[in-house]
This record gives structure tokens, sequence and C-alpha cells, in this order.
């Protein structure tokens, strides 16, 4: 349950907070079904009426639940939404949820993955607790004996891994079952204790090669670009390395931005939006990246934003005018 401050509000001025539903996994469901492309998220909610309430919030998009409900207690966080040369500030309060507290033997894999393309985690879900990084793996073991691809958001949270476990202890079992990995240069020196070459003219490059050489398996590498002019302007670049060859979408300037939230999320699930439906990847990361910018045009954790909207931008158009 993300908890925010009413419009540029600080914490100390407010006295009330806007309640929505997200997650790295849950916001891309939600994408991928406004998108035409049928999701199921998988998840542990609380046994309560709170619970219930979160799974009515994604069913209400399109997105088939597949909830366990146990325990008293869901994930928080709070979110102070930032302007101008403010930053915006998070709060996690994630300790002790149902989900950090799952059992993995409450998921049946196979049968979740019944006609089943892609199955797309974050690194958020293993440094939640010990259960979650185990139940995850054992999707993962699922999803390859099932010829099942493996999106893989690899995105480091340091504020999160308070379980007695590194992320580099855990991270690592897990990338030799990815097909399509969305890595930056610092999360694989983070994580896998990859660095780029010496003297390198493209960093990402040095990097992708590297991370492919390790793990073979991992067909193409993506990650985002983004220029912070200020918390309401940004600019925008998706990049890529697949097959021996570098591409790079259009920079894209992201103006006025309403929130942030979920851009990354925003932009995998545009990813594999073009994957399924293009059959070329550099018009796949085309298509996520503007995923990526129409998202921060929208409130929310999650970008309700259709294929038009999409391939708009996508095609160069960000005026924003008015249709009638």
């Amino acid at each position: 349950m993300r908890l925010s401050t009413p419009g540029n509000s600080r914490f100390a001025q407010a006295s009330s907070l806007n309640i929505i539903y997200g997650g790295g996994e849950a916001n891309m469901s939600v994408s991928l079904a406004q998108l035409g492309v049928a999701s199921k998220h998988v998840t542990v909610f609380p046994k309560n009426d709170i619970g219930k309430a979160a799974t009515s919030f994604f069913t209400k998009y399109g997105v088939d639940m597949s909830v366990v409900y146990e325990g008293d207690r869901l994930g928080l966080y709070f979110l102070e939404t930032g302007a101008g040369a403010r930053s915006s500030r998070i709060v996690y309060d994630r300790y002790n949820s149902a989900f950090a507290n799952l059992d993995p033997a409450w998921f049946n894999w196979e049968t979740i993955f019944r006609e089943t393309s892609w199955f797309l985690f974050t690194g958020i879900t293993p440094a939640v607790s010990a259960p979650a990084a185990e139940a995850l793996l054992q999707a993962l073991q699922t999803a390859r004996s099932l010829g099942v691809k493996v999106l893989g958001d690899v995105n480091y949270r340091r504020n999160l891994w308070k379980y007695g476990k590194t992320v580099q202890e855990i991270m690592p079992q897990y990338m030799p079952y990815i097909d399509v990995a969305i890595c930056s240069e610092n999360d694989a020196e983070d994580i896998l204790n990859i660095r780029p070459a010496a003297n390198t003219e493209n960093t990402f490059v040095s990097m992708a090669q590297q991370l492919q050489e390790r793990y073979p398996n991992i067909k193409t590498v993506v990650t985002t670009r983004r220029t912070s002019i200020s918390a309401s302007q940004n600019t925008l670049q998706g990049i890529g390395y697949s097959n021996g060859q570098y591409f790079g979408t259009p920079v894209l300037t992201i103006d006025n931005i309403v929130d942030r939230i979920g851009s990354g999320d925003a932009f995998a699930a545009g990813l594999i939006y073009g994957l399924i439906n293009y059959q070329d990847e550099a018009k796949a990361l085309n298509f996520g990246n503007a995923a990526a910018v129409i998202k921060h045009t929208i409130e929310g954790d999650a970008n309700l934003a259709t294929v038009q909207e999409i391939e708009t931008v996508m095609n160069g158009d960000t005026s924003g005018k008015l249709l009638r």
C-alpha cells in the first residue's frame, strides 16, 4: 500500500495520506493488462479487508490475481512527491508483512504457469525476506523446465535488504534463469561485481558483454538512461545490447512530471509488449521507453496507458495535444 502526501506536500505538512496499491511486478501486470496482454499477478495479501481491497484494485484493471490470503499486515511505503529542486522521498515499512512471511510451499508453479509465455520478476522480491527469495528461485526453476521465458529487472534497493542476507549472496543464483535482463552498470557492479573495462567507449556494452559471458542464457540486456534536470523535468532513453549489437532509442524529454514512481515497471511491461507484438528488439525497446515516458504523466504506481497513446509518443509526437 502506497501512502502519499497530497500534491507536493511534505510529510510534516500532511494531515491526510492518499492510498493506492502497487509493487514492481504488480505494476507490470497492470500495465500489460491495459495493453491487452493477459496478465496474472502472484502474491500474498493479509487475510483481512485490506487484502481484499488490494485484490479488488488489481482485478479492476484486468489483472488475474493468484492470491494467497495469510497473515495480518500489508507492506507499506510512504511517498513525499518532490518538485523542482526538491527530490521525492520514500520511507519503507515492509517488515513482517504477509508477503515477507510467505511459505514457498503455497505456490504450485506448474499450475500457475499453465498457458504462460513470460514470467517477470524484480530484485525487490528477494530483498523482502528469505522465504520470498526461496519462492522466487522455485518459480524460476519451474519456468525453465516449462520453457517459460523470463524477464528479470535486477533493480537493487539497498534499504530493503534487512533480513541478514546481502544482494550479492542471493541475486546471482537467479541470473542463469534470465532471458532478458534489465540491468545498469551500477547494478551489475553492486550485485555481480562486474565493472566496465577501463577506457572503454561504451560502458554499457562492456558491462553487457561481461554479463552475457558469465551467463550465456541472457540473450538481451537493456536499461534506461535518465537525466534529472529537476524533480519536475527529466529526459529518458532506452538502450540495449543483443546479438553483439548495441541499439538505443531517441532521447525523450519529460516536462512537468506528475508521478515518476513505477516508470521502470512501465518500461519493462512496454518492452515485453513490444517483444510479443513486434518481433523486433529495437522497436520493442522504443515502445518500452515511450511507455515509461507516458507513465510520468499518470498518478499512481501503474501505467494506465493505451497502445495508441504509447505509439504516438514512440513515433515522436510528445505534444500532448487535445484529441477530439
